[in-house]
């Protein structure tokens, strides 16, 4: 469910980009998945739809990607082994009816309840990015009344303020402007990982990217949380933002900080997936499962740790992350 817009998007990748061909399938595309983005639970961010120049570059690498690349390809086989290692499982519990049974259900009841929880997140995309399509129409508007800086200024009002600011956006006016800005103040400090009871004041946290964090070298490895088995090998691509992939390249292992739905294209050239922070059940594991790509999280630091370009081997059966060659 989580790689299914990849699937979309690789179909399209197929197709004479300029063509009409292209054009209508596009259109099919972004009506079908155009609530899918980064931080898409956040009604002021862009998705597919609002920004399709998104959806394109994603699209444009993926052109360059080899057929055995195909998500298609990597589902079928996870799925083949899935079905001969349940196999495999269950024959070795014939001498225990009652757990071989156990284990059965709970295999059979995996491939139901993981796609339905994700079929439950998509559905709720859809409907916050109803509210999205909505709230930005009006932001537009306020835009050309001088009202409103930008057309995404709506994400700075409060639940309970929406009354007063289709009676009077005036009166939030100023409000929505120190919130902007303290937005963008936040967004230059580094907030704790981890604290206890309520978090420490703001002008304690330190600025983002000033902590110094040691470069790892030819002959060490990091470690994280093993998300998805197998060991791949390639150059090590540090990219920060979805929306400019283009230094990521069929083979190269994706280091990322953190990753949702609007990173999914960017995994199927990827040899390989490491990202900063992460837990079993994080997208990029979900995904790297799907597609069959070792994948290892919650490896902190790695985005500052490993050197772009880098030769990194990727082992999602026990978590490392080993440096090659720099």
């Amino acid at each position: 469910e989580s790689a299914v817009p990849s699937y979309a998007m690789w179909k399209l990748s197929r197709v004479e980009p300029d063509s009409d061909e292209f054009k209508v399938a596009f259109a099919d595309f972004l009506h079908e998945y155009g609530a899918r983005g980064p931080n898409e639970w956040e009604s002021s961010c862009p998705t597919w739809e609002t920004d399709p120049d998104l959806a394109l570059v994603a699209i444009g690498q993926m052109r360059r990607s080899p057929d055995a690349c195909a998500p298609v390809v990597h589902q079928a086989a996870r799925a083949e082994e899935r079905e001969r290692v349940g196999a495999e499982i269950t024959a070795m519990l014939d001498g225990d009816r009652e757990t071989q049974g156990q284990f059965a259900a709970a295999l059979h009841a995996a491939t139901i309840f993981l796609p339905g929880r994700e079929r439950s997140k998509t559905n709720a995309i859809r409907l916050t990015h109803e509210v999205r399509l909505a709230m930005r129409e009006l932001g537009r508007r306020y835009v050309e009344e001088r009202l409103f800086d930008e057309p995404t200024a709506y994400g700075m009002v409060r639940w309970d303020e929406l009354d007063a600011l289709v009676d009077d956006p005036s009166s939030l006016a100023r409000a929505i402007r120190t919130r902007t800005r303290d937005y963008r103040d936040l967004a230059t400090v580094e907030p704790p990982f981890v604290f206890e009871g309520s978090p420490p004041p703001v002008s304690s946290w330190p600025a983002r990217g000033g902590r110094p964090v040691p470069v790892a070298n030819g002959g060490e490895s990091l470690h994280g949380l093993p998300g998805c088995p197998g060991v791949a090998r390639g150059r090590a691509r540090v990219v920060l933002d979805p929306h400019d992939p283009t230094a990521l390249k069929p083979g190269d292992v994706l280091v990322a900080p953190i990753t949702d739905p609007s990173w999914t294209p960017l995994f199927v050239p990827a040899a390989g997936v490491v990202v900063d922070v992460g837990a079993p059940l994080s997208h990029a594991i979900i995904v790297c499962r799907e597609l069959g790509i070792p994948c290892v999280v919650s490896v902190t630091d790695a985005t500052r740790r490993i050197p772009n370009g880098a030769m990194v081997e990727v082992d999602g059966d026990t978590g490392s992350v080993s440096i090659i060659s720099t």
